[in-house]
């Protein structure tokens, strides 16, 4: 006996319908019990007026760094080493001054780290840098 083969056999098809569903079903479960985490933000405390604030004596301890690496306070050249000791002693004058450090662009940045730190560990409450103009 002969067996007959058709042409043109119809090819399997995969329904595709059954998958959709399933992967919107986990979509949704997914988006429901996601837990979202709520950014916190700064409290910032406006001033009830609009009148400028009083002008405090504060005083500011200026070191600046050249271009060349060299770090000077008061008009005069020190070294890295000597920073936290001026600065200590100008805040032991002044126990609310501030340190502003002016690096000119040019410098290098572990230097100014290092006498960022060396202001920090002498005991100064804020360190800010400057552009060197």
């Amino acid at each position: 006996m002969a067996r007959k083969i058709r042409k043109g056999a119809e090819e399997a098809e995969v329904d595709m319908t059954p998958m959709l569903d399933i992967v919107f079903i986990m979509l949704i479960f997914f988006i429901v019990t996601a837990t979202f985490v709520n950014e916190r933000g700064l409290d910032v405390t406006r001033p009830d007026s609009d009148e400028p604030p009083p002008k405090s004596k504060a005083v500011t301890i200026l070191v600046s760094i050249s271009s060349s690496g060299i770090i000077s306070m008061e008009g005069r050249d020190i070294d890295i080493r000597a920073v936290r000791a001026n600065v200590e002693r100008l805040i032991a004058e002044n126990p609310d001054a501030s340190v502003v450090v002016q690096a000119d662009p040019e410098s290098e940045s572990n230097l100014l780290v290092g006498v960022m730190d060396q202001a920090r560990l002498a005991g100064a409450s804020g360190v800010s840098i400057a552009e060197l103009q």
